[in-house]
């Protein structure tokens, strides 16, 4: 089990990235949360099978169509999700 935080910039808020990930995480069945940050980033926590994790990871590199990825930092995370969630705080 692998639990990775993201935090994604960029121009990645108003064009579906949260609700594209949420989509791409659960095909992948990897659990967690995203949501928008005041900075204008995205950021997530993904868990699940250390495969599917690094695959939501490579997804976020460049998410959505309309989105650019300018940055992305991992950091380790703790926590128990039951599903991925997309927050709205």
């Amino acid at each position: 089990m692998k639990t990775q935080r993201l935090l994604i910039q960029g121009r990645v808020q108003g064009v579906w990235f949260r609700e594209s990930m949420r989509r791409e995480a659960e095909r992948l069945g990897v659990t967690g949360w995203v949501r928008n940050t005041p900075d204008g980033a995205v950021e997530a926590v993904a868990q699940g099978p250390a495969e599917a994790v690094d695959a939501l990871i490579e997804w976020a590199r460049s998410g959505p169509p309309m989105a650019r990825v300018d940055g992305l930092i991992l950091t380790e995370a703790a926590g128990h999700y039951r599903a991925f969630e997309k927050r709205i705080d």
